[in-house]
């Protein structure tokens, strides 16, 4: 597998001045499935601003002394990210802090704008200077011009969704609110909850809540802007209803813990049902069913139930290793598939396996793990993908951004089998994808190119960094 996602995001509000810093903690520790290069809290403690940001993984960056260190308070939000746009520095890590003349904000980010280049374009000449390469940055500039001209910041962020295009789950805090918004088009999932004792506490997957003891209350509807502050909670839904729901399915298949619940949907539950319609539509004659850790094992598992063939295990997981693809060389990246996986010889020697795995874009994660199996005895590898073939890039926070990587383009099914090693290949239909969910509105774009908003001219991932490496070049040539 060699995906990644945009980031998870955090927040939450106590009546009263608590260790808030210690609950994004643990809530952040809960998402860091959705970014591994680098997290971050900002603390607000009665209109204080208190933050720590670093690259690494949450329990690397915020050790016990950095805890300790931090103050109480009534708000705090937090972020994880794996950066789709924007380089890995610490200047790209979030939550992004604003001071400006009506207040401060700090605001956390989930997804990828369709327009943030054009956006990014119109605020440099009108005079912005962007200190990270991050589309984050761009929301952060349009929230604060318009907070400059209306009377709330939760009117601003209203006012700035009207110019904002393509994914966005955002947790934004100013000195008195703590605000949640989804995009239009809910491509990435935001709910909330509540704690006990009283404090509200919003979150990318339900899975995050549960870590700190809050209950679920629900998923924000696309569009919804939902504020808490001292008059309580208050939903505004203007933007409901402006956009067909496009949430990303690849949330259910790859992304999301399997314990959360999406939009009412299990991601457990959906990932047995992308086993069973595989052993419907790709039968093997196999003596196992094994999963590829992690995403992979409940699919596998729905493809035992389905078919009868017993489920085991196959495949042991060095759980002290991140995905595979935060590493962004490729010989870095074999080198981590070496020690990241490693195969179960008693359960797979002469055996006939059926291998479940999530995905394939390049094929080189594949070949390995199926080479890995050969070499521990396996007799036949029948691999079956939970998803259909990636097709098209993705500009909503999927790190798909081009068509010369993806396996799929390049070979017909048979090819691909051959090229890692399988002796046969199997697909999720693309027509299947509506039977994981059930009635849900999803954007499928990576699968059969059908894409909800306008597709942007620039799609490299480093598109900003490349700018200002071009600017640099042209002032020296300038000076010279």
């Amino acid at each position: 597998m060699d995906l990644h996602e945009e980031c998870g995001v955090f927040g939450i509000i106590s009546p009263r001045a608590a260790d808030v810093a210690g609950a994004a903690y643990y809530g952040l520790y809960a998402l860091q499935h959705r970014g591994q290069e680098s997290c971050g809290i900002v603390i607000n403690d009665d209109g204080v601003f208190s933050s720590y940001k670093d690259l690494g993984l949450v329990s690397e960056v915020f050790t016990a002394d950095t805890l300790s260190g931090l103050p109480r308070g009534n708000m705090a939000v937090g972020h994880v990210r794996y950066g789709t746009t924007g380089g890995n520095n610490r200047n790209n890590c979030q939550p992004i802090e604003v001071n400006h003349q009506k207040g401060k904000m700090a605001l956390a980010h989930n997804g990828n704008l369709s327009n943030a280049a054009e956006l990014r374009s119109r605020l440099e000449l009108s005079g912005a200077i962007f200190h990270t390469t991050s589309d984050t940055e761009t929301i952060a500039y349009i929230v604060t011009r318009e907070r400059l001209r209306t009377s709330s910041i939760e009117d601003a962020l209203s006012a700035a969704m009207y110019t904002l295009d393509g994914a966005y789950s955002l947790i934004l805090m100013s000195s008195q609110k703590l605000i949640c918004a989804r995009d239009p088009y809910g491509f990435r999932p935001l709910c909330y909850g509540k704690t006990p004792d009283g404090m509200y506490v919003a979150a990318s997957e339900s899975c995050a809540l549960k870590a700190i003891g809050a209950s679920f209350e629900r998923d924000l509807e696309p569009g919804e802007i939902l504020v808490f502050g001292p008059e309580g909670m208050c939903s505004r839904r203007e933007h409901c209803g402006r956009k067909d729901k496009k949430l990303c399915i690849f949330e259910y298949i790859y992304f999301a813990r399997p314990d959360s619940v999406i939009d009412g949907v299990s991601v457990h539950g959906a990932r047995l049902n992308a086993g069973r319609i595989l052993a419907r539509k790709h039968p093997a004659e196999a003596d196992i069913v094994i999963g590829v850790p992690d995403s992979g094992m409940d699919a596998a598992l729905g493809f035992s139930m389905e078919s009868g063939i017993p489920y085991g295990i196959g495949l042991i997981k060095n759980k002290y290793i991140g995905r595979t693809f935060i590493s962004p060389g490729q010989d870095t990246r074999l080198d981590q598939v070496r020690i990241k996986l490693s195969a179960v010889e008693e359960s797979v020697r002469g055996k006939r396996i059926v291998l479940i795995d999530d995905s394939i874009v390049r094929g080189t994660t594949s070949r390995r793990i199926v080479k890995l199996l050969r070499e521990a005895g396996a007799k036949e590898i029948h691999m079956r993908i939970s998803s259909p073939p990636f097709l098209h890039p993705c500009y909503y926070g999927t790190d798909i951004d081009s068509r010369e990587h993806l396996i799929a383009c390049r070979h017909s099914v048979e090819e691909t089998a051959v090229i890692i090693g399988a002796d046969s290949l199997g697909y999720l239909p693309v027509a299947e994808l509506c039977n994981l969910i059930g009635n849900h509105g999803y954007c499928s774009a990576c699968f059969d190119g059908s894409y909800p908003t306008v597709v942007p001219e620039d799609t490299r991932k480093d598109r900003f960094e490349q700018k200002l490496s071009e600017r640099r070049g042209a002032s020296c040539a300038t000076c010279e």
